[in-house]
Order: C-alpha cells, then structure tokens, then sequence
C-alpha cells in the first residue's frame, strides 16, 4: 500500500473476499462477515491513499437476488458507523453494481434512499455497452447519463471496456472520448478499465509472466494509453463545490422489489455469546458445517416455522435479534427453542446426535440487559435500522443493454487505484456527491 502511495495512486478496497462475502444465493450479515468488513478497515485505514471501500460487488444482479440488497445496505450501514466510531478520517463507502436492466434502478434507489448514515457514499457502475467504433447514443451511454443526472451522490464506472465473445483483445477505448467528455463528465467521473493484470478471462492490460516479476504490456494497453492521452477532462475544484441533488426514493415492495427499508440488525457478538450461555440444547462443537442446512429445514418442520429469534425477511423487513450470529449459534437457538417446545423431553435435543443438552448454563449477570436491548432493538424501528416494517407496491426496470460476458466481474478482494501520475493505468473520478469530475 506504501508503494502505491508513492506512486500517487489512491485506493478503493472491495471488504468482502471470496469466501466472506454477502452472498446473493443465502444473503446475511452476520458476526463473521462484520468482524471480516472491519478488520479490512482496520489494516488500510492508516494509509492515507485509501479513499474508500466498496461493501459489494454486483450482489442483487437479477430479479431473482433482489433482497441481498438489504444486507449490502446493512453492511454500508454499519461499516460507516465503524469508521466513525474509531474516529478514523473520512472514507466512502460504496457499491459496484451491475448493469442488469431489470435491477439496476431499483439497487441504484435502494442504496441511495433514505437515511443518510445507511446510504451509499459512492456509485460504482460495471458497464460493458460501448464496443468498437461505437457512439454515446448507440451504446447507451447516453441513457446512463440521463438515468443518473439527479443522483446525490459520485458516480463512475467502477467497470468497463468492450467484451467480446472469446476475449477482450484488440479492444479500440473509443468509449474513453466520450467517457471524459462535456456530454459525461457533468455526472459520471470517470472509470476503471477492466482490467490491469492479465487472467484467464483475457481482459489484460498487461501480463505477469508466470514465475516471476516481470510484467509485459499487452496490446490493449497502447490502445488504452493512446485513449486516455487524448483527453482533457474538466471538472470543480473539490472547495467550490456544492451540490444540490437530493437523496432517491425507496423502491416499494413488490413484484421486481423484495428489499424494504428497514435493514437487519447491527452484529454485535457480545448477544451472540449471552444467547448462547442462556440455551439448555446446543449444536455439538463437532457438529459439520454442511449438515447444518439440512437440521435447519428439519427444525422448520418441527416448529412450524416459529424461528422468530433467527427470521430474515427481507420482504417484510422482519429480522429476529439473533440472526446476525453465525449459522452454528442460530441453529443452536432453533433447536433450544425446539427442546423447550417439547417441555425438555430427553428425545427432544438429539438430532440425529448433533445436539446435546447442557446441564447447567451459566448467564453472565449483565446478559439480561444485553438481550433486552437486542430484542427492543429488533421489535419494530424506524426504515435504515434493524427491526420490522415493510412496504407494499412494484419496482420497474430501466432500458435494456448489453452486460459483460465474464464470471462475476471484477475480482472480489481486489483493490481498485486513482492515479494522478499513471493515467493510463487507473483514471480520476470524483470525492465529493453528485455532479461530474472534482479535483481532489
């Protein structure tokens, strides 16, 4: 990070890594995916050229991952919070998003709707419309612009450069006129080309030959140089600049919405650990990790689906106290619940031999207060706080594009840099909200 830093390169961070990430199939936020969001701050927050971070990377990027919009926006929440809380100066947090037709709208209004404290910093937008000898109507550039000219907050393509069928060589950057434009600049502030290093994926500036150091330009990276050595955007000194934009609306619940306002629980594992030392029937320490799916629909059965302490209902916006504890410490509280439905039948907290009971739990005294305030915490709160509440309605698409044709973008845990003295590696965007190119 030093070393980028005496390169004059600034540094937005992804949080989550491959495998503590919110993930769009089974979306929570939980204690680990905290402790992991937290610790990245932690490490980078002593670099002065760590600008931001982004708390996801195109998770609700269809219809059907819409309510994983919620655990983002919870995960913005709270790393926000955590940053102020440590007195740290001020960095972004932000999304990527993906540029899907039917969500892109609605994820882009969610993020940005409501309170201030749980909303998006920046807008990240991966974007793969403009190939070839195209133009600013054809590519639907333009419509991005118009889509995005009252948004309050940064804009920039997080994202982009043509993908063609079978790789991405021989790519022309005609995009970058338009990109650092008078028709863009005035909304979006620039982007990141995708990418700098070469992998399978063939999206390559340069290439670092294998077993060693040594780092070798690609073709695209004379086209992309020439690009960015052709243009001269304009902008606003960061000091003159005031921006006027307002805060979106909430897409209702409906149909193409399954995200409401109100945002699951901050994780805390101090409730976690007092749960757990009030239970009589425990999951065993021993207990596999892949059979704790299967327990879990058993439980469901079981209790008729009276799991309130552990709910995530995204549609509804109904989150139980503990569902932000890890999946061994919910299912524990399933099964307790189970057993003491049973009136602690010795039957009833076996499971196959993945349960025991404990013969006497031992509750810290300060735990009554703990969970006290969890449960009032989690009983109905306002939209942007963990609790319950919802909305009814429908959300609508925006018009229709191309969509990059690779595995899932940008890779998670990647850092993404602003140059000033390597532009034709990593490009400017905004620090302030709302409108175009700022000078830092």
């Amino acid at each position: 990070m030093a070393m980028l830093d005496a390169a004059g390169i600034y540094v937005i961070s992804d949080l989550g890594e491959p495998q503590t990430s919110i993930d769009r199939s089974d979306p929570e936020w939980t204690t680990e995916l905290y402790a992991r969001y937290t610790s990245v701050v932690d490490a980078l927050a002593p670099y002065s050229n760590v600008i931001g971070f982004f708390a996801g990377n195109e998770v609700p990027n269809n219809l059907t991952y819409t309510g994983s919009a919620a655990m983002v926006k919870a995960a913005v929440r709270d790393t926000k919070a955590y940053i102020k809380s440590k007195n740290y100066r001020a960095m972004g947090v932000g999304y990527a998003a993906d540029d899907d037709q039917t969500v892109r709208a609605q994820v882009a209004s969610y993020l940005n709707c409501g309170d201030a404290s749980a909303s998006i910093d920046f807008w990240g937008y991966n974007i793969y419309e403009w190939c070839g000898d195209s133009d600013i109507n054809t590519s639907g550039y333009a419509d991005r612009v118009k889509e995005f000219s009252n948004y309050n907050v940064p804009t920039f393509f997080a994202e982009y450069g043509c993908n063609k069928p079978g790789g991405a060589k021989d790519r022309k950057f005609t995009e970058v006129g338009a990109l650092y434009g008078p028709q863009m600049t005035p909304v979006f502030s620039g982007g990141i080309v995708y990418e700098y290093f070469e992998e399978e994926n063939d999206f390559g500036l340069v290439k670092v030959s294998a077993g060693s150091s040594t780092v070798s330009e690609l073709d695209d990276f004379g086209a992309f140089a020439s690009a960015m050595a052709g243009v001269s955007p304009t902008g606003v000194q960061k000091g003159s600049y005031n921006p006027s934009n307002t805060a979106a609306s909430c897409p209702p619940v409906g149909t193409n919405w399954n995200a409401a306002t109100p945002l699951p629980p901050t994780p805390d594992k101090s409730v976690c650990s007092c749960m757990m030392s009030g239970l009589k029937c425990t999951a065993k320490s021993s207990l596999d990790p892949k059979a704790i799916g299967p327990l879990f629909s058993e439980l469901f059965g079981y209790t008729n689906g009276n799991l309130s302490g552990i709910v995530k209902n995204t549609t509804t916006g109904v989150y139980g106290p503990y569902s932000m504890c890890s999946p061994t410490e919910q299912l524990s509280w399933a099964m307790d619940a189970y057993y003491k439905m049973q009136k602690s039948a010795s039957t009833a907290c076996d499971f196959a031999g993945n349960a025991t009971v404990v013969s006497n739990p031992q509750q810290a005294s300060t735990c009554s207060s703990v969970i006290a305030a969890a449960t009032s915490a989690n009983s109905g709160t306002s939209p942007g706080t963990g609790g319950s509440g919802g909305s009814g309605g429908s959300g609508s698409g925006a018009a229709s594009s191309t969509s990059k044709k690779s595995e899932g973008g940008m890779p998670v845990g990647a850092t993404l840099g602003v140059s000033t003295a390597f532009s034709v590696a990593f490009t400017v965007f905004a620090a302030l909200s709302g409108a175009g190119m700022i000078w830092l």
